[in-house]
């Protein structure tokens, strides 16, 4: 059996770190005389007095963990922290049900950015406040996570990302100490320079900090209906672009940009493969909007360049309902759902760096059947790509496939017409927000959604988030039992 003292001990650690952010919505709610402070304090109280015991109970045990305990850690510590950022939700003014808290939580700390909550531009600002500190701190979460944890698991071809330091599993906890105070540097700085930048383009100092929390973090959650087309402001749409755009290259180039390497940005392939697929994809959409009844022009254009960026890079802030642009708009965006970031980022999806390496296997395919006695090498960044990188690549892109038709049929099965249910499974798995359709399309939320269409959906979340086989290993017995 597995030995579950290390992975309660980290957990512990990370529920009492969650309870003391909860403090923040509470300080902030209590110098405004709403009521709600309470309900902040005491769940801080409770969650970090859980916390601590667990950490106290466990610790004095050996800080080393192996494969499966990894496993374990990372998934148990999303759910986990979810079930308790979760009871401000439930016990505030907004009286939420336990499964609407769950989602709308999971929905922030995975960066996904869907909503329950409607009537946000009246909704309590503690709440808002802590919708935006939960994405934060999951975008700093989804970093070290894909930095330290995934490369050593092998999950989905992120070995190729090992960070030389990270021999074995055994070094994933002090190593991702060392490490994550760069990440976390670089992280914060974005957020204070994009939250500086929000509010000399017009935006008041709450709306500011909330917006650039969930614009660095790529998690989307805006503090009114109307999402960023709430202030229908060039200069903020184009700094959102921007941030956005940064919150989606891979970290680690930025801490090897200040140790003065800025080479190592410019010739990364993953951020080459991001900005052509970004411009190919909004060249397009401005084309299609043609067939929605409008003629490309320059306002066009900005608001197709925003879609583009907000869905691919997993943010979902909407400043137009692009779903009234045309099928070929629809299905342009559906498939940019999918594709996502880079690696190391926060932004979510399948991420570039997979479809580079599909691409690179299959042109090599064709050049061995062209040339049979030929012998070609596949590289990527300048490495040789082992076939178990490129066979773990397959082997996500398959399980996702699967997993995403799985999920779109069980909601089909729960009463949602397909295009709801695969657009929602879709939005949900490549953590992205909004869906297509008058239901959980840009111009709705998903409150009216069953309860047991919700935690499927959260499922859906957390299994795109930790990258499919980091869940789906649970499920082995010989995972258990070995």
């Amino acid at each position: 059996m597995i030995n579950l003292r290390p992975v309660l001990l980290v957990i512990g650690t990370l529920v009492a770190t969650l309870g003391c952010a909860e403090m923040v919505p509470a300080i902030y709610d209590l110098s405004l005389g709403i009521d709600d402070w309470q309900v902040f304090a005491a769940s801080s109280l409770f969650t970090v007095f859980v916390g601590l015991s667990i950490h106290i109970a466990t610790r004095g045990g050996s800080a080393n963990i192996s494969i499966r305990q990894a496993f374990l850690m990372t998934a148990g510590a999303w759910i986990v922290l979810t079930a308790f950022g979760a009871l401000p939700f439930m016990l505030s003014s907004l009286h939420l049900s336990y499964t609407d808290a769950y989602f709308e939580t999971m929905s922030a700390i995975t960066t996904t950015g869907a909503t329950v909550i409607s009537g946000l531009d009246k909704a309590p600002p503690g709440l808002l406040l802590w919708r935006g500190e939960l994405q934060w701190l999951g975008g700093l979460g989804v970093i070290v996570m894909a930095i330290a944890v995934l490369p050593i698991l092998k999950v989905g071809g992120m070995q190729l990302f090992k960070v030389e330091a990270f021999d074995t599993a055994e070094k994933i906890l002090p190593r991702a100490t060392q490490i994550s105070r760069a990440l976390s540097a670089v992280y914060v700085a974005l957020t204070i320079i994009c939250a500086v930048f929000f509010y000399l383009a017009g935006m008041s100092k709450f709306d500011a900090v909330v917006h650039a929390m969930t614009t660095v973090a790529t998690g989307g959650m805006s503090n009114h209906d109307a999402s960023l087309g709430h202030f229908d402001s060039l200069p903020i749409e184009l700094i959102c672009i921007l941030f956005m755009i940064l919150g989606s290259l891979p970290f680690l180039l930025y801490v090897r940009f200040l140790q003065g390497h800025p080479s190592d940005l410019l010739r990364d392939k993953q951020v080459h493969g991001f900005f052509i697929i970004a411009a190919g994809a909004t060249f397009l959409a401005w084309l299609s909007q043609a067939t929605g009844g409008h003629e490309p022009g320059l306002l066009e254009l900005r608001d197709a360049t925003f879609s583009v960026i907000s869905l691919m890079t997993g943010t979902g802030f909407t400043t137009v309902d692009y779903s009234r642009w045309g099928i070929f708009a629809i299905t342009l965006f559906f498939i940019v759902t999918f594709i996502g970031g880079c690696s190391g980022s926060t932004s979510c999806g399948m991420k570039v760096f997979r479809f580079q390496i599909i691409s690179i296997s299959l042109r090599n395919r064709a050049r061995e059947l062209l040339y049979p006695n030929g012998v070609f090498l596949q590289r990527y960044n300048g490495r040789t790509l082992s076939d178990s990188a490129v066979n773990s690549v397959m082997g996500f892109f398959f399980l996702f496939v699967v997993s995403f038709l799985l999920i779109s049929a069980l909601l089909n099965f729960l009463g949602l017409d397909l295009i709801t249910a695969m657009s929602a499974t879709g939005t949900s798995m490549a953590n992205v927000g909004p869906g297509l359709g008058n239901l959980v399309g840009p111009a709705g939320n998903f409150a009216s959604l069953s309860d047991s269409v919700k935690w499927i959906l959260s499922y859906a979340m957390i299994l795109g988030r930790l990258e499919i086989f980091t869940i789906l290993v649970f499920f082995l017995p010989s995972f258990w039992y070995a």
